[in-house]
């Protein structure tokens, strides 16, 4: 049955925070959320979400570029399916991003696409997205970590997230020898018996750094250590981290296309992939890169931070994906988050319980997020 998209939504949000996430290379003080409704021209339905947590006001940018550029020529076409939506749009925009300089953007937009795209279809079918995708043998719940951890207040944090279940943490790195060291073994010295933690650099070393920081934080018996290097540096310099470490390094949310994934992946350097599915490839791109990992023995954990739609999309392809990987779940402070994904899953005993109702399994609850909304638009197609 072709795909023909008949009305497109956008709902931007933005909420204030009290405790900004902060990250070596800046902080957030506010959440955004860029959400999409699509319908196709019999009016079956689905979400997607479009990365836009840094800088807190590309949200901005992305809204209106999803309205006059994406939006519009996604409407105009009739595809087979959302893999052949994905490609079309992708190629049909191509040199629009390459024009404008912008690809990061108008890859996002055209992600947040294909997942509304991949939740309508499941929808439709009467499927979770995981069944439609593999079949009703996958799982029904995925191990997750708490992420976004600030290292001023990390060890409250924990205690507060084992509470909820958690028994995973990953804290933010990349602030100096002193503090990196500090956190790291107090919160790795509290440590239950089968928990883990990680750390996350953000791309806040240089080699020279990094090599000092990657083996004395790897002495604390990490699970692995996250972008100690920017994600552009040579497979060089990777090469060289990776033997001296005596921990995994993970990486990915930061790298774009299959050939850059294929490269990453073939190298080897990275025991840990992390793409974030809506920054590029939405589920159709992180579907192949996840499989392409855990084949290759890497284990596959989906980077995320934004909305409860972008968790629940991360959850679903991870348990589909499989391997020894971990989902990504924010824990710091977002009013956004559970509000724009109704039911939202509690973690337990480590574990993400996925939805057994069609597509994502959540819808936002837009009333009680009203508060939030900053901008509404609505686009249809000139065949409705």
């Amino acid at each position: 049955m072709p795909l023909r998209i008949g009305r497109i939504e956008t709902f931007l949000y933005r909420a204030e925070v009290k405790e900004p996430v902060k990250t070596s290379f800046g902080s957030i003080p506010r959440r955004s959320a860029l959400l999409l409704r699509v319908e196709d021209a019999d009016g079956a339905h689905g979400w997607g979400e479009v990365w836009c947590n840094f800088p807190p006001f590309s949200a901005d940018n992305k809204m209106r570029l999803f309205e006059t550029v994406i939006g519009p020529a996604a409407l105009a076409g009739t595809y087979l399916d959302a893999l052949d939506a994905w490609h079309s749009v992708t190629a049909r925009t191509a040199r629009w991003a390459i024009q404008s300089g912008e690809p990061g953007p108008f890859a996002a937009c055209i992600a947040g696409l294909d997942l509304a795209l991949w939740d309508l279809t499941a929808r439709r079918a009467g499927k979770p997205l995981r069944t439609l995708l593999a079949g009703d043998s996958v799982s029904r719940s995925v191990p997750a970590y708490a992420s976004g951890l600030n290292p001023d207040t990390a060890q409250e944090r924990v205690a507060r997230c084992r509470d909820l279940g958690f028994r995973a943490f990953k804290v933010k790195v990349a602030f100096g020898t002193e503090i990196d060291t500090a956190v790291v073994s107090a919160l790795a010295r509290d440590l239950r018996s089968g928990e883990r933690l990680m750390v996350d650099a953000n791309q806040g070393w240089d080699l020279p750094e990094a090599r000092r920081a990657v083996p004395r934080l790897g002495s604390y018996g990490l699970t692995f250590i996250e972008e100690p290097l920017p994600a552009d540096r040579p497979a060089a310099e990777w090469a060289e981290l990776a033997m001296l470490s005596a921990v995994p390094l993970a990486g990915g949310e930061n790298v774009m296309g299959y050939e850059h994934f294929a490269a990453l992946i073939g190298n080897g350097h990275h025991g840990v992939v992390q793409p974030d599915m809506l920054k590029w490839g939405g589920v159709t791109g992180a579907y192949a890169v996840g499989r392409r990992a855990v084949l290759a023995g890497r284990s596959y954990c989906p980077h995320w931070l934004g909305s409860g739609i972008g968790l629940l999309a991360a959850a679903q392809v991870l348990a589909v994906v499989g391997g020894p990987g971990m989902l990504e779940h924010d824990v710091m402070e977002n009013p956004l988050r559970e509000i724009l994904a109704q039911p939202f899953p509690r973690v337990r005993d480590g574990l993400f319980p996925l939805p057994d109702t069609p597509g994502l399994g959540a819808e936002p609850d837009l009333a009680a997020a009203a508060e939030w909304l900053v901008s509404r638009a609505e686009h249809r197609a000139s065949h409705q």
